[in-house]
C-alpha cells in the first residue's frame, strides 16, 4: 500500500482512483463495507483503490471540547486500512485552513482538479468542507462537471442502530467489549510498552504486565478475558486483564492495565505489547483484605481459561455426521 502524506494542492498525486474519504477511527465493519466496495470496483476498471482520510480527527482542530477519544493510534489505522486491500492511503493533516475550503471547492479543486477520480464511495450520510455543506446528493449534481461517479453505500446496520465509531465508543466506555467487538469485527485492541509497576501483582502471587497505553479508548474500569501478543514472539498468550485504579490496595490511584498473563514467565518488561479485549468477567470492586482479592484473581484467571476453551470447541471443525472430531 502506497502511503501519501499532507499532499492537499499537491499535482503529484496518483490519478484516476476509485477512492473513498472520511476518518475511519476504528476501521470496523460499516466502513469495511464500503472499502471493500471500492477495491471490488477498482479492480474491475484496472484502477487504483484510495483511502483519503484526515489527521488529526477534524474536531481536534474546529472543537477540541468535543474530540472524541481514538479508538485506534495512527498506526494501527495504517494497518487496518492495509489489510482491506487498499492500494493508496493519502492522508491530509486536517488544519484551520483545510477546515475553510467549501465542499464545493474541495470537490472541483481536490477530488477533481487534483485526484481526477473516476469514482467516489461513500456512507450514504456523508458530509464534508466547510460546516459539512457537502453531501452525496451534492456530488452527484456535480457529477457532469467532475467526471466523477459518486456513490452512497447504505450504512451497516446492528440491532437496528447503524454501526458507528460513536457507537463502539460507547459500547467500550460501558464495558461491552463483545458488543464492541461484533461491530469492529474483531476485539478492541491497545498497544504499548511493559513497564515496571509496584510488583503488587506478585506479591499476590499473579504477576502482570503493566502497559503504558497508546491508545486513548480503553474499555472501563472491570477485569477482562483478554489476549496478549507480542510481536517479538511467535504466539498470543491469553490473559486476564484488570483496567482500573486497584481500589483494595490503593486509595485515587492512577488508572492502569495490567494484565496476569497465564502460563507464562518471560521477562517482557521494555517490550511492545498488543492487549485485546473479549469478554467483561466482572467489575473492579474493593476486597475486605488482600488475600480475598488474591483469591478473587484466581477466580478471574480460571474464568478466562474457561471462555477461550470454549472459544476453541467453538471454532474446531465439524464431522460430516454434525459431531466435533475427537482431537485426545
Amino acid at each position: 500500500m502506497l502511503i501519501v502524506h499532507d499532499a492537499y494542492g499537491s499535482s503529484d498525486l496518483p490519478q484516476g482512483a476509485v477512492a473513498t474519504i472520511g476518518n475511519f477511527d476504528g476501521v470496523h465493519k460499516g466502513q469495511r463495507e464500503v472499502i471493500a466496495a471500492v477495491v471490488e470496483r477498482a479492480r474491475a476498471l484496472g484502477a487504483p483503490s484510495m483511502v483519503i482520510t484526515f489527521e488529526p480527527h477534524p474536531l481536534t482542530v474546529l472543537r477540541p471540547d468535543e474530540a472524541p477519544l481514538r479508538l485506534t493510534t495512527p498506526k494501527q489505522k495504517i494497518q487496518l486500512l492495509e489489510s482491506t486491500g487498499i492500494d493508496v492511503l493519502l492522508v491530509l493533516k486536517f488544519d484551520t485552513e483545510l477546515a475553510s475550503v467549501t465542499a464545493e471547492e474541495f470537490a472541483q479543486g481536490f477530488l477533481h482538479d487534483g485526484l481526477a477520480l473516476n469514482a467516489l464511495y461513500v456512507g450514504a450520510s456523508f458530509r464534508f468542507g466547510h460546516d459539512r455543506q457537502g453531501s452525496v446528493a451534492m456530488l452527484r449534481e456535480m457529477e457532469g462537471r467532475l467526471g466523477l461517479q459518486a456513490v452512497g453505500i447504505e450504512e451497516v446496520v446492528r440491532r437496528g442502530e447503524r454501526i458507528s465509531s460513536t457507537r463502539i465508543r460507547r459500547a467500550l466506555a460501558e464495558g461491552r467489549v463483545e458488543d464492541a467487538m461484533e461491530m469492529l469485527g474483531r476485539p478492541h485492541t491497545i498497544t504499548g510498552v511493559v513497564v515496571r509497576g509496584d510488583q503488587m501483582g506478585k506479591r499476590l502471587g499473579w504477576p502482570t504486565a503493566n502497559l503504558a497505553p497508546d491508545n486513548e479508548q480503553l474499555p472501563a474500569d472491570g477485569v477482562y478475558a483478554a489476549q496478549a501478543h507480542f510481536p517479538n514472539l511467535p504466539t498470543t498468550f491469553n490473559c486476564s486483564t484488570n483496567v482500573g485504579t486497584r481500589p483494595t490496595v490503593y486509595e485515587n490511584y492512577q488508572r492502569v492495565v495490567e494484565s496476569h498473563i497465564l502460563d507464562f514467565s518471560t521477562d517482557v518488561y521494555g517490550e511492545r505489547v498488543e492487549i485485546s479485549f473479549y469478554k467483561k468477567l466482572r467489575e473492579e470492586r474493593i476486597f475486605p483484605t488482600v488475600m480475598d482479592l488474591s483469591a478473587q484473581i484466581g477466580r478471574d484467571v480460571e474464568a478466562t481459561r474457561e471462555y477461550f476453551a470454549a472459544r476453541r470447541a467453538l471454532a474446531r471443525p465439524v464431522d460430516g455426521d454434525g459431531s466435533k472430531p475427537d482431537r485426545g
